[in-house]
């Protein structure tokens, strides 16, 4: 089989390996279609350990959507030729290194496999390309359900790749009233428009929140109407801004990679009565609600693919996909 193996700082080699043998507990998929992490994107173009764990010499890529080949005697509750989503935690028995789950590569072994743990059936009414989405799309779900949604909210999300865009997605799943984006890229602003989400860029997002949400007291005086904020863009200024102009009881969803050592004012925090909810991963209730989500068909989900690429040009793949300005979800397909 054909498997992407990372060289470290933007070089992937493609390589001829053995497709591994199947056990009597296990599964053999085919890797149908992958998209692109930032992660995997981080990695290729800044060098190893800036992304998932990635390591020099092995596989790596999780997003992805399989077909099973082959299944040993003793595997019960899946069938060869079912699509499957494999989820990156548990497919290969080591939660610690999700990222190097194989989406690059043509198989993958699951040992051991399980359901729904390691597989999840994914429903035909769910596109192949919306399904290399599911992974990113949990994440995000994630993210919506930490914000602690509830009927009539009104939310803010910074960052419109796609997290951001799928925690928007779920949030309105869940019942917000009104989901607001904010993004530099005025090509994924549009996007996000496309999808039916108000969209502003981060010079006027307070104007556009209080035009979209109406006004409510905080410590220092009015601001915009804002429930929860969802940081998926890791922006230093989107901590800093709900301090500064969230309302009294509001609260912030961190789910963004945010390295960076910071300081809070805690005594305002507790007189605003403001909360700062972190987010990473997923659970299997978030993979329910995505498969549900998508197979609604409520939104066009594969808008937010916007190129495909051969394995065999993973590499340009990898820089286009870094390029916020002309691209969002790159996929590989097989």
């Amino acid at each position: 089989m054909r498997s992407a193996i990372y060289l470290g700082q933007k070089a992937v080699e493609i390589r001829e390996v053995p497709v591994p043998a199947v056990g009597e507990n296990d599964v053999l998929i085919k890797n149908i279609c992958s998209s692109i992490c930032g992660t995997d994107a981080a990695v290729y173009l800044h060098g190893a350990d800036t992304g998932h764990k990635v390591t020099v010499g092995g596989e790596f890529g999780h997003e992805t959507v399989s077909r099973i080949v082959a299944a040993g005697k003793n595997v019960t509750g899946f069938q060869v030729g079912q699509r499957v989503y494999p989820c990156p935690l548990y497919a290969r028995d080591d939660p610690g290194r999700a990222g190097t789950l194989g989406g690059f590569s043509e198989y993958i072994l699951i040992p051991s496999a399980m359901r729904p743990h390691a597989l999840y059936p994914v429903d035909d009414a769910i596109t192949d390309r919306e399904a290399c989405l599911i992974e990113p799309f949990t994440v995000g779900c994630r993210a919506a359900r930490r914000a602690q949604p509830k009927p009539g909210d009104r939310a803010l999300v910074f960052g419109c790749g796609t997290i951001g865009i799928a925690a928007a997605i779920a949030l309105r799943w869940f019942g917000v009233e009104k989901v607001l984006l904010c993004d530099p890229s005025d090509f994924r602003r549009m996007i996000a428009k496309e999808l039916g989400f108000p969209v502003c860029s981060p010079q006027d997002w307070q104007s556009a929140a209080a035009s979209c949400f109406g006004m409510a007291d905080s410590l220092s005086g009015r601001v915009a109407d804002i429930d929860s904020f969802i940081d998926a863009a890791g922006a230093e200024s989107v901590l800093n801004d709900f301090l500064k102009y969230g309302k009294i009881e509001s609260r912030i969803v961190s789910v963004a990679v945010n390295k960076a050592a910071r300081s809070l004012d805690l005594l305002h925090m507790t007189y605003a009565q403001q909360s700062i909810i972190g987010s990473g991963g997923y659970k299997p209730e978030d993979v329910t609600d995505v498969m549900a989500i998508m197979k609604s068909g409520e939104w066009e989900i594969e808008k937010l693919i916007t190129h495909t690429f051969s394995l065999d040009a993973l590499p340009k793949a990898l820089e286009t996909a870094s390029d916020a300005e002309r691209s969002l979800n790159v996929v590989i397909q097989f």
